[in-house]
């Protein structure tokens, strides 16, 4: 099943159940699908919701962020719960071991040597970790490798 209809399913079951929460988050990712389709005037695949659904959660990490810093815990308990509902239509999210991991290796096979060379590897390893890990965690894996190398 495709994680568009995935969504779908899931905002016809919180409005089923009346969780307020849940419908209106996924329907707002709902709306970043259909506005990127309407713009591109493309049917998206389940990489490009992925890539969506990543978007919506790092705004999401920035509001709670705001909201910790204006000292509005209702704010900060809402985004993170809108966090946790987004989180679950993405891969399992690899841990600081496995990203690493898989950073040696493109470094090793882009040859790698020093920071310079960031973006070729960034370009090995993004491919490789769509949807389980987010560009900012990656980015500070490859500059810790390519540094400690």
């Amino acid at each position: 099943m495709s994680l568009k209809i995935r969504i779908n399913d899931e905002v016809k079951t919180a409005l089923k159940m009346g969780n307020e929460l849940r419908k209106k988050t996924l329907r707002m990712v709902q709306a970043a699908i259909k506005q990127v389709e309407v713009d591109k005037r493309i049917d998206l695949d389940d990489d490009a919701v992925m890539a969506i659904l990543q978007r919506e959660i790092k705004l999401r990490k920035e509001a709670l962020e705001e909201a910790n810093g204006a000292n509005r815990a209702d704010l900060a308990a809402d985004a993170q719960s809108e966090i946790e509902i987004l989180k679950e239509f993405l891969p399992k999210s690899l841990t600081p071991q496995e990203l690493d991991v898989i950073v040696k290796q493109a470094i090793a096979e882009a040859g790698a040597t020093s920071a310079a060379d960031m973006g070729k590897v960034m370009k090995a390893v993004m491919p490789k970790v769509a949807g389980k890990a987010a560009g900012d965690e990656v980015s500070a894996a490859v500059k810790r490798n390519l540094t400690a190398g």
